[in-house]
């Protein structure tokens, strides 16, 4: 018998029907290869934001994604949903929503108390504008997205292994809005900037819809792959090798955030684990076994752009995390 290969997974259980285990590197690329094709079928010039979305998916993370309305923020999260074959959960986030609209409620039926879930109980769950509700409906989420639980009444209800926030922002538009407590920034592995798409990704999207594509519409979208094979991905990026001068590299960058003058807010213990875990997955994504140091630089914005605080000197100047990241990234010496 050979050696199992970085990427070897536990075979599925006898039930799982056709799946395939992730025996090779080949089979790891074709897997996530499927994904990706699937989802850009849809979701056209956003091919950052899909890998990102991908990275936390597979690294157990949940997902700020901010940018202007109609950049497909809710359509990624859906077809990603649909290719994973994940259900997919909505909730529109309203100054006059409570806990009880997100966790569920008790109801008294035949004498007794039947328990209604919410809309938290699913795979992926789209969490829309969620600044525009109060802090205490906000909190709703925050036991959900730690502990992949929730507590009704008392008692503690499990969530889905797959249970993923997707949480949306308007970068714009702050009116009503409420900001987001650090402790529940903090829970989120990643924020996504969804930009605006190149002219040639526009121009090809317009070409889709007059040939009479609508994504609203369109027939849905089979699964890329059955939910043995996404576990088996997952371990397979739990297994992903990082050198010990790679680990001291991520160490040394989120110090560095807590040092930096520029910075009044540093990163946490729970950002350096962030970035670990990220860069794993990024490096699983790319076809790889092990993690490079621009890895880690790559998923160093995205992992602490939303953790950080600017000092408020450099705030008034326009300079925003992202600018002070990209000048500590290239103070902090990277291992060859």
């Amino acid at each position: 018998m050979t050696d199992p290969t970085p990427f070897e997974a536990a075979p599925p259980p006898s039930d799982a029907g056709a799946s395939r285990p992730l025996a090779d590197h080949q089979h790891v690329v074709e897997a996530l290869g499927r994904v990706r094709a699937a989802v850009a079928r849809r979701v056209v010039g956003q091919d950052s934001a899909i890998d990102d979305a991908l990275v936390a998916v597979l690294a157990r993370g949940h997902v700020l994604l901010e940018g202007v309305p109609g950049v497909a923020k809710t359509l990624l999260v859906r077809t990603l949903a649909a290719a994973l074959g994940a259900r997919f959960g909505r909730i529109q986030f309203t100054p006059d929503l409570m806990p009880s609209d997100v966790t569920g409620v008790s109801v008294l039926r035949d004498g007794g108390f039947e328990f209604h879930p919410g809309p938290v109980f699913t795979d992926l769950l789209l969490a829309d504008e969620i600044n525009r509700a109060p802090a205490k409906t906000q909190s709703a989420l925050l036991e959900a997205m730690q502990e992949r639980q929730v507590t009704v009444e008392g008692e503690p209800r499990p969530l889905g292994t797959l249970f993923t926030v997707f949480a949306t922002q308007n970068p714009v538009e702050y009116e009503g809005t409420y900001p987001l407590p650090e402790a529940q920034l903090d829970r989120f592995l990643l924020k996504v900037i969804v930009p605006y798409p190149s002219a040639e990704a526009e121009a090809a999207m317009l070409d889709r819809h007059a040939d009479g594509f609508d994504p609203d519409r369109a027939e849905p979208l089979p699964p890329a792959l059955d939910a043995a094979t996404l576990a088996a991905l997952r371990d397979a990026a739990d297994g992903v090798r990082v050198a010990p001068e790679v680990r001291a590299y991520v160490v040394a960058l989120i110090r560095a955030t807590r040092d930096d003058p520029a910075i009044t807010l540093g990163g946490s213990p729970r950002a350096t684990v962030a970035l670990l875990r990220a860069a794993r997955a990024a490096a699983l994504l790319d076809g790889r076994d092990f993690v490079t140091p621009d890895d880690v630089k790559a998923l160093a914005p995205a992992v602490l752009r939303h953790r950080m605080r600017v000092a408020p000197e450099l705030e008034v100047d326009g300079r925003t995390p992202d600018d002070v990241l990209r000048a500590l990234l290239t103070r902090v010496p990277a291992p060859q």
